[in-house]
């Protein structure tokens, strides 16, 4: 009895301090964020498995990258594992929580995208001009052209997509994998962002380089995104159609991205739109300064209603254990 709720309590009490830090501190320092270290590893090798001019099928390309992808997966997954086991075995269950919660936190970011898409809203009241430069820190598309209405929308599709990958899915992962899920997944996540383009980027080819990275959120994001779809519905109260929302997330390439976007698009009912790839909710009308305040609330309840979720799911994994 004493250990089923040892094994209930550590992750739970971790993920509720990892959740309080984010809201009281936000992001540490660069040179002790554990994704800014993925990011300098994917970096450098990066440089080295993606050629520097198109090339057609380039199977070589695409094994070598392959190969350095499960390579410092490996080292992440590692590596966590080793100070999950480091906590949980040397530790009192307090000390313990209280380790992991502080391990946990940077793979997760929910004030600081909360932050940045209201600080959108907020040069957009300054001016066009000021609107664009802000979110061109949020968003790697090119900002130049867009006028308010598409600012928002960039925005408020980058708030709905990050509360998947930035939130929602580091804790899934968690939950089901502990402290190795949640650190694979922001690797993973982290691979995708800086590999995952089908062209040219910094200089290098990666349409078939980035072809693993890709492929290896989709598959790490699926759960995760339709989850986010969920929770956004219930923030809404469930005015959202799952039929409609289904048929809207088929909107854009990506197998994943279109789930959370369509739930905020169908909930604000508003249009979300990337300029020649996709429109949701097409026929919404455009987004107005109240729509960012609004989304961001609906992501706030939506964390708020995962939080009881994810801690039933780690009581009835820790019975599942202790009746193995």
């Amino acid at each position: 009895m004493l250990t089923w709720m040892f094994d209930a309590a550590v992750p739970a009490a971790a993920l509720l301090l990892a959740l309080a830090l984010d809201r009281w501190r936000g992001e540490p320092p660069a040179a002790l964020h554990p994704v800014v270290w993925m990011g300098w590893a994917l970096g450098a090798c990066g440089a080295r498995v993606a050629p520097g001019r198109v090339t057609e099928r380039d199977l070589w390309s695409f094994w070598l990258a392959t190969i350095a992808w499960c390579a410092l997966a490996a080292i992440v997954f590692a590596a966590a594992a080793v100070l999950q086991w480091a906590a949980l075995a040397h530790l009192p269950a307090w000390g313990a929580a209280l380790a992991l919660g502080l391990l946990l936190k940077p793979l997760l970011a929910w004030r600081m995208l909360r932050d940045e898409v209201l600080a959108v809203e907020s040069a957009l009241g300054e001016s066009l001009v000021a609107g664009r430069a802000r979110l061109a820190w949020l968003v790697s598309r090119d900002v130049q052209q867009l006028d308010a209405a598409a600012v928002r929308e960039s925005a408020i599709e980058s708030l709905a997509e990050n509360l998947s990958d930035s939130v929602v899915a580091p804790l899934f992962w968690f939950v089901l994998l502990g402290l190795p899920g949640a650190a694979l997944y922001r690797f993973a996540n982290t691979a995708d962002a800086m590999w995952g383009y089908p062209g040219m980027r910094g200089g290098r080819y990666w349409q078939w380089a980035g072809k693993w990275a890709a492929r290896a959120d989709d598959v790490l994001s699926w759960l995760p995104a339709r989850l986010t779809a969920l929770l956004l519905w219930l923030a809404a109260g469930g005015c959202v159609r799952w039929a409609a929302l289904r048929a809207q997330a088929r909107v854009t390439p990506s197998p994943n991205g279109g789930w959370p976007m369509g739930a905020m698009a169908l909930a604000l009912g508003v249009r979300l739109a990337k300029p020649g790839v996709y429109a949701i909710n097409a026929a919404g009308r455009a987004p107005q300064a109240q729509d960012t305040r609004r989304a961001v609330d609906f992501a706030s309840k939506s964390i708020a209603a995962l939080v009881p979720v994810a801690l039933t799911a780690l009581v009835l994994i820790a019975m599942v254990h202790a009746h193995a």
